[in-house]
């Protein structure tokens, strides 16, 4: 067993797996906090490094693309003090470090684990239910369905639409991105219908706009990794397109259909146009209502044209 202690958290591993533990002095993140211990199989790790300073160093374990919903969810995006693969190291720990860090290179020699880009998430994401309170909204996801309940700071189109709640199976995408505390973050669950009708956050029904606490909204990250790790793999979409590629004809039939010189623009999903008219009619109804004054109908319905 090779462990390292500190007041950053715990890494141990027993030749197999990497157990994290964040640790729960004050200066730890709330989100590492919140996310709770991890284990890394040793198959989802792609490599570490030991990273020694003049006064504190760090441990980085890096992990193979496709293995994490938190790292496929996040994009990255996730600050240092927030990821859990990254470990303060106090200067009289620098031999520990490095022998944890030795440790977990041998295994992955001996073992002959691939860098290669996994086919399935080897980690679980953070279990459900779950919920965070951002300053947008409260939302949570049960396994099945995502649920959006508007704060009394919300957009008031949000606040007349009601709550928001999406089947897992209506989804297609989940983007995040962090509030950065000079920046707007945000979290929206994108279905089919609303591909191509991305309005901005802080009027998109189904986005939360993340503007308030960056220490809290940092939260909705959960949300984002719970729904992601129930999302079919990327690597899924890889293997659909290599399937279409395999059904096209061959060059020689493509070339006597079709002029060299034609245009190659793809045409748009068959119910694009249905979608658009959907939301334009959705706009209009709040219009009437008098949900939305003349200036915001108009920029609005400017935001979804433009979208498709």
């Amino acid at each position: 067993m090779a462990e390292i202690i500190q007041r950053d958290g715990t890494w141990a591993f027993d030749g197999s797996t990497v157990r994290i533990t964040p640790g729960r002095h004050r200066s730890v993140s709330l989100f590492r906090q919140t996310y709770g211990e991890v284990s890394v199989p040793l198959e989802a790790v792609a490599g570490i490094a030991h990273e020694p300073e003049r006064k504190r160093g760090r441990l980085r374990l890096r992990l193979r693309e496709g293995a994490d919903p938190l790292l496929q969810a996040t994009g990255g995006r996730l600050p240092d003090a927030a990821d859990p693969y990254r470990l303060t190291v106090e200067t009289d720990r620098r031999g520990v470090a490095e022998y944890v860090a030795e440790e977990i290179r041998h295994a992955l020699l001996l073992d002959q684990i691939p860098k290669e880009p996994t086919k399935a998430y080897l980690l679980p994401g953070p279990p459900v239910p779950v919920s965070a309170r951002s300053s947008d909204g409260t939302v949570s996801f049960d396994g099945t369905q995502v649920r959006i309940d508007w704060a009394d700071t919300s957009d008031r189109i949000k606040r007349a639409a009601g709550p928001r709640i999406i089947a897992v199976g209506d989804l297609t995408q989940v983007e995040w991105l962090p509030n950065s505390g000079s920046e707007d973050g945000f979290l929206r669950f994108v279905t089919r219908e609303t591909a191509f009708a991305a309005l901005p956050p802080e009027k998109d029904p189904y986005a939360l706009d993340l503007w308030g606490s960056a220490r809290r909204d940092l939260l909705t990250a959960l949300i984002a990794t719970a729904v992601t790790a129930r999302l079919p793999h990327p690597s899924a979409g890889t293997r659909g397109a290599c399937r279409r590629r395999a059904t096209v004809s061959p060059p020689s039939a493509v070339q006597h259909a079709v002029p060299t010189d034609a245009p190659t623009a793809v045409p748009p999903p068959a119910d694009h146009h249905d979608v658009l008219l959907r939301r334009l009619r959705e706009l209009g109804d709040l219009h009437r209502s008098g949900v939305l004054t003349d200036a915001e109908f108009a920029m609005t319905k400017a935001a979804v044209l433009r979208s498709f």
